[in-house]
């Protein structure tokens, strides 16, 4: 990671006064705030779990380094220490020209509250960079910044710009799903500023609403359905602010920024920028966590890919899309087909096939096994003759013999399956009770409302001999 200081972008040109007085800062958000990622997000921070092998912080840290940004304000509250205790023992706590500093919280429940907070901390300066530690993007901030910078002189109201691509596929950069909501978004062509934007429609009524004066107050204005929000914003201070003034503001989009959209007495503006050849895109739920994975492995996101941040990991990059790291133990009998990526220390036994999955460090894989589009974290045993196909499965997990996860399983950390048993599809397995009540993993009305609660007893044969209670709830 700290490799990549030397092809960093530069940062738009200022004032040598201006910019000692004020370096480019960001505020990156460690806590989801959501309850998508649960279980799994009960025992561990959605910004430490892996993706392709590497924590998903590590990702939007090292962007922002290659971006130019020098202060890095982490905010952090579900599971804090973990997040506190990563990063001090990362490299990134010793950067030359980049400094990530934590705040901590142990009650807020909102983007809106981590905002409020670090508004009385009085640490941003100027134009700051608002991300989450979840996002994942190669793009230049140099013309955004500029786009912003320069509006900001003509329009003291243009407080903020926001990211956004086209999610049609093209031949130069990879988009597909990412499981969310339905996105319209109504923006000058000419000016760029955003008038409307809703992420949910009345699908139903097969139509979406429109104030009359959207239309009278501006000659022209395109509505979009085919945008993607990146979720990264370009911020003046008066976004922290405004939050203060505002209690009600709770969720970044469906409070802040519709709010503003409405708002006719303050007159603040919000502004896009598309970017078009680069990479941008947020694991906002387990189907955008699959999309963006295999896009880092077919290289998309470069040069955030395995093989350049894993540094001292040996990786090595193989034909057909393989990641394998150099003291794998592979048996000769075994598959390997594309789009594949093996971490240090596994080992694979005879007659195994696997695909388009992620398989961990220190895993043990035995022999007639399957495993297809799955992502296998640290530590896992998977014995003889077991099947996985589109599943999650977390560290500590035992397989035993024969076992079958059906497509959509997730299982959560040190879970044993038993013997021949066949875990439905899209269940998902803890250890630990799942919560009645809210806490700092979830928000409100951005949570899945959705999700259902059932019980499942599984048998733990030869290494337990009692039976757990855990939950199935409703995936994707």
């Amino acid at each position: 990671m700290g490799a990549q200081k030397k092809g960093a972008t530069a940062r738009v040109s200022e004032d040598p006064e201006e910019l000692a007085r004020h370096p480019l800062q960001a505020i990156l958000l460690a806590d989801s705030f959501t309850t998508k990622f649960r279980p799994i997000t009960l025992e561990r921070p959605k910004v430490l779990l892996p993706l392709v092998n590497i924590p998903m912080i590590n990702y939007t840290l090292a962007w922002l380094e290659s971006a130019g940004v020098e202060e890095v304000f982490v905010f952090c509250c579900a599971h804090s220490k973990q997040v506190i205790d990563y990063l001090e023992s990362s490299e990134w706590s010793s950067q030359p020209n980049f400094s990530v500093t934590t705040i901590e919280s142990h009650n807020s429940i909102s983007a809106g509250d981590a905002l409020r907070l670090i508004y009385e901390r009085n640490v941003i300066h100027g134009d700051f960079v608002l991300i989450s530690g979840d996002t994942v993007s190669n793009m230049s901030l140099t013309q955004a910044l500029q786009e912003h910078k320069d509006r900001r002189k003509k329009d003291a109201n243009a407080i903020m710009t926001m990211v956004v691509k086209q999610s049609k596929p093209s031949p130069i950069t990879q988009q597909s799903r990412l499981g969310t909501d339905e996105l319209f978004m109504a923006i000058n062509p000419v000016t760029k500023q955003l008038l409307y934007y809703e992420d949910k429609a009345e699908y139903s009524k097969g139509f979406i609403s429109l104030d009359k004066t959207l239309i009278a107050d501006n000659p022209s204005v395109i509505l979009h359905n085919d945008k993607q929000d990146c979720y990264i914003d370009i911020c003046s201070q008066e976004v922290l602010s405004l939050f203060t003034d505002n209690f009600d503001y709770q969720h970044l989009r469906r409070h802040f920024v519709k709010g503003l959209l409405v708002d006719d007495i303050m007159g603040y503006k919000i502004f896009t920028h598309e970017i078009h050849s680069s990479y941008a895109a947020r694991i906002d739920n387990f189907r955008s966590y699959d999309t963006i994975s295999k896009d880092i492995i077919q290289r998309w996101t470069y040069p955030f890919v395995p093989d350049v941040l894993c540094g001292s990991s040996a990786i090595k990059v193989e034909r057909q899309g393989t990641y394998r790291a150099s003291d794998v133990t592979l048996s000769r009998s075994a598959q390997l087909g594309s789009f594949i990526f093996i971490g240090q220390g596994t080992k694979i036994g005879n007659d195994t096939k696997i695909s388009h999955s992620v398989i961990g460090e220190r895993c043990t894989i035995g022999s007639n096994v399957t495993i297809e589009g799955s992502y296998i974290w640290n530590n896992v045993t998977i014995e003889d003759g077991c099947q996985l196909r589109n599943a999650i499965v977390c560290d500590g997990v035992i397989l035993k013999s024969g076992a079958v996860l059906q497509p959509g399983v997730i299982l959560s950390f040190k879970v044993v399956v038993g013997q021949q048993f066949v875990v439905p599809a899209y269940s998902k397995v803890s250890l630990l009770q799942q919560p009645t009540q809210q806490d700092s993993d979830e928000e409100l009305e951005y949570a899945d409302s959705t999700s259902g609660t059932g019980e499942l007893r599984c048998k733990f044969l030869e290494l337990y001999e009692f039976l757990i209670s855990v939950f199935l709830f409703k995936c994707f």
